[in-house]
C-alpha cells in the first residue's frame, strides 16, 4: 500500500490567520505534519509527503504544486495498488486508527474516514477509476462517487481520525486532546484554553517574550 501525506509547504493553514502570522502558520503547520509522521511511523506502512515546495523531514517527499485534488488524482492514476491518503493537519491522530483505516482498504475498494465537517481527512484507494475532488462535502460525494462505480465503500468511523486544525476553533480540542510537538508548539507561543466565556470552551493566547 502507497502512503501519501499531502502538505501545502508553500500557504499552509491560511484560515488560521487572524490568530497566527504567516511565519507562525509555517512552524504550525510543520508541527502538525511531524505528529502525522509520527503516528504513521508506528504503522508498517512507509509514507511519502507530496508536498508544494521542499520540506525537510525523514520520509521522502515528492514534488507537486498543483491543487490538492489534482496532485492525489494524478497520484491515483499511475497506481498499481492501492494508495493511501492521509492529511497533514489530523493533530490527534493515532497509529490505531490508521490501522483501522488501512485494514478497511484492504476488504473495500474504497475506505473513507470523515472529517467532523464533512470532509475528507484520510481514504484509501483501491480502484483504478475513483477518483478525489476534496471541495464541499466531499465524505458524502467520495460515497456517491463510489457507488457510482459500483465500488465497495467502507466509513472508518473515528474521532481521532476527524479532527482536522483549520480554524482558530479547532485549536481548543487539539489543546484538550492532543500530545504531539503542534499541541507543544501552541502551549509554548501562548496559547490556552478556559471557560470563562459564553462557550463552554473558549481559547486565549498570553503575551510571550519569544515564539517558539
Amino acid at each position: 500500500m502507497r502512503v501519501l501525506v499531502p502538505f501545502d509547504a508553500r500557504r499552509p493553514k491560511t484560515r488560521l490567520s487572524p490568530v497566527l502570522s504567516e511565519s507562525e502558520r509555517h512552524a504550525f503547520a510543520e508541527g502538525l505534519l511531524a505528529d502525522v509522521l509520527a503516528a504513521l511511523a508506528e504503522t508498517p506502512q512507509e509514507p511519502t509527503v507530496l508536498a508544494t515546495a521542499p520540506v525537510e523531514v525523514s520520509v521522502s517527499v515528492e514534488i507537486d504544486e498543483r491543487p490538492l485534488t489534482q496532485a492525489v488524482n494524478a497520484a491515483l492514476s499511475e497506481a498499481d495498488g492501492p494508495v493511501a491518503v492521509v492529511m497533514a493537519d489530523l493533530g490527534l491522530v493515532a497509529p490505531a486508527a490508521l490501522e483501522r483505516l488501512f485494514d478497511a482498504g484492504r476488504v473495500a475498494d474504497v475506505a473513507i474516514a470523515p472529517g467532523i465537517g464533512g470532509g475528507t481527512n484520510a481514504l484509501v484507494v483501491d480502484h483504478p477509476d475513483f477518483r478525489v475532488d476534496y471541495h464541499g462535502v466531499s465524505y458524502r460525494d467520495h460515497r456517491e462517487r463510489a457507488r457510482e462505480l459500483g465500488a465497495t465503500v467502507e466509513t472508518v468511523d473515528s474521532y481521532r481520525l476527524s479532527v482536522d486544525i483549520d480554524d482558530p476553533g479547532d485549536l481548543p480540542e487539539l489543546l484538550l486532546h492532543g500530545k504531539g510537538e503542534a499541541t507543544a508548539w501552541l502551549r509554548e507561543a501562548g496559547f490556552a484554553i478556559t471557560g470563562a466565556g459564553e462557550r463552554r470552551i473558549e481559547l486565549e493566547r498570553s503575551e510571550t517574550e519569544s515564539g517558539p
